[in-house]
């Protein structure tokens, strides 16, 4: 039998009724708001329905991303399908694509191979529209400040200080920087602009991070949008904007019900990139999630010095969450590339390589058990040509730290390749009780904050500052905003800010060129290197090889 590509293996599977699927969870067709036969909305306000379920709640993160991929998101499907075929009652819980990397690099986000939520032509495209009311939400407010600038500027917003960025979802780097509001005065007070990538845009953030449509639309009121020519920052609530954009968003906070291949329930909603936002799906969804399931597996965006630190550090300050256990995600190939070797080198064996490369690994794993203080398991996402002593070789070194090891087969085997992993799980969670802490109080300062991370999650010597930052920092205790938790801006290759640097690089400094207040998120993004809130296609886009045809039959989507 021939190799077959994901959307092969999507197309062919035997979908259920996403009726069925949510008699699972003991929801009736009447709690759902059906799109079609194999997506759901569901009401969050569900939760005020007493079910008497105790979820325990598990955190998939990986290694730091490389070209030889890691398998997190198709983990975290496999595994969750694992503890269903052991009679656990489960529910993944997992982010929503974006358009930009389906149609760039990365590929989609709904797992590969045998462990996958379905349907996936449809949650890696338009999906159920979250995503569009997103960046419809983002730009009635930039439309709004301009337009009130136009209309006599009553806030006496300065337009050399406006911070807020039009959305799209989509990666266009001719839009990073631009000029608008060109051909004179019926058209606009002309001013420097540009866009984001919608996921990185805060109200996808501030999205993810509310309890209800209430807790949503204060938060949206609270985005700073710029600043007066006095310095005194502008909200969207003295725009009087966040009433009109919680509407748009009012159907869209609905978490989005679908299944994976096994017909286990999943829930898919909201986005936010790890590199540049923090990386999680929505706190609805997961604590949905935790109501309706007795074991939810979630995951955090790229390795554990990202996702998973800002899920711990932010999502779980904020929500009360905390993770039973965590699984660390990995392969043999891509901790051989860590360890130098070349991508058309990592089918053949080499030890010597994997030792250099397993250091990445034993950072993410000390990361989640020295500095968060939690149980984890290595899962490793085993590939034909993976040696019996590479194999052994990483189930030494984890040992050293106290961390077992687990294969991961769920590529070509589904849930069933998932079930060792899933037994480790359980075993974590029945052998462990939570010591959970943070990496920093959010009562420091805002450079003990980000010391605190660079130091303890990346490995760095410190932080240095551009007078920029330095800066913005002074403005941002000035205004009372110096307490908010911090969310890092950083490349995701790399733990250092510089994506070459792989391994466990040490002797570096983490550089912070600018820092922005999201307050309606609840939190201050710091960005490092050279990282971008709106990325460019590559050379050869993943578009160029996607296509329908007459009957609507989508091919080439990985």
């Amino acid at each position: 039998m021939g190799f077959k590509s994901d959307i092969e293996i999507a197309q062919e599977a035997v979908v259920q009724d996403i009726r069925e699927i949510a008699k699972k969870l003991n929801l009736s067709e009447a709690d759902l708001d059906l799109y079609g036969k194999y997506k759901a909305k569901v009401d969050y306000n569900l939760m005020k329905r007493e079910t008497g379920k105790k979820a325990k709640l598990i955190l998939t993160t990986a290694i730091n991303p490389t070209p030889a991929g890691e398998g997190k998101t198709t983990t975290t499907i496999g595994v969750a399908d694992g503890l269903a075929k052991l009679g656990k009652n489960t529910l993944v819980a997992l982010r929503e694509p974006s358009l930009g990397p389906v149609f760039g690099v990365k590929g989609g986000a709904a797992g590969g191979g045998y462990a996958q939520v379905v349907p996936m032509e449809d949650i890696n495209l338009h999906f159920t529209g979250d995503f569009h009311a997103i960046g419809a939400a983002n730009n009635l407010l930039a439309a709004m400040i301009d337009n009130h600038i136009y209309q006599g500027n009553a806030l006496d917003i300065d337009p050399r200080r406006i911070t807020w960025r039009r959305a799209m979802d989509m990666n266009d780097r001719q839009l990073r920087f631009i000029t608008d509001g060109l051909g004179g005065k019926a058209n606009g007070f002309p001013r420097e602009d540009g866009f984001d990538i919608t996921v990185a845009s805060e109200v996808m953030a501030a999205f993810c991070l509310a309890s209800d449509i209430i807790d949503l639309k204060e938060r949206l009121g609270r985005i700073i949008i710029g600043y007066s020519r006095k310095g005194e920052p502008v909200t969207a609530a003295q725009l009087n904007a966040n009433g009109a954009m919680a509407a748009l968003l009012k159907d869209a906070l609905k978490p989005n019900l679908v299944q994976t291949l096994e017909g286990t329930p999943a829930f898919v909603h909201g986005g936010p990139f790890a590199n540049i936002a923090h990386g999680c799906n929505s706190v609805i969804a997961t604590k949905m999630a935790m109501h309706f399931a007795d074991y939810v597996v979630t995951e955090a965006g790229f390795g554990a010095d990202l996702g998973a630190e800002k899920f711990l550090d932010i999502k779980c300050r904020m929500s009360g969450l905390q993770p039973d256990a965590v699984i660390i995600v990995a392969t043999v190939r891509a901790l051989k590339y860590n360890g130098g070797v070349k991508k058309d080198q990592l089918n053949n064996e080499n030890l010597e390589a994997l030792e250099n490369g397993l250091p990445n690994l034993l950072k993410h794993v000390e990361n989640i058990t020295k500095v968060f203080k939690l149980p984890a398991v290595v899962a490793i996402n085993k590939f034909p040509l993976d040696t019996e002593a590479e194999l052994q070789l990483v189930k030494d070194k984890c040992k050293e730290l106290g961390v077992n090891v687990a294969l991961s087969e769920v590529w070509a085997k589904g849930g069933e390749g998932g079930e060792e992993l899933a037994k480790e799980v359980l075993r974590l969670i029945d052998e462990n009780e939570g010591k959970f802490e943070f990496a920093y109080d959010e009562n420091q300062s805002i450079k003990e904050k980000i010391n605190a991370i660079a130091t303890k999650i990346y490995g760095a010597d410190g932080v240095d500052y551009t007078p920029n930052a330095e800066k913005q920092i002074l403005e941002i205790e000035k205004i009372g905003y110096d307490k908010l938790p911090i969310c890092m801006a950083k490349t995701q290759y790399s733990l250092t800010d510089d994506q070459t640097k792989l391994g466990r690089p040490t002797g570096f400094k983490i550089t912070v060129r600018n820092i922005k207040v999201s307050a309606g998120a609840g939190f201050l993004v710091a960005l490092t290197g050279e990282i971008m809130t709106m990325p460019g296609l590559p050379k050869a886009p993943a578009a160029e090889k996607i296509d329908v045809d007459s009957t609507g039959k989508i091919a080439g989507l990985f």
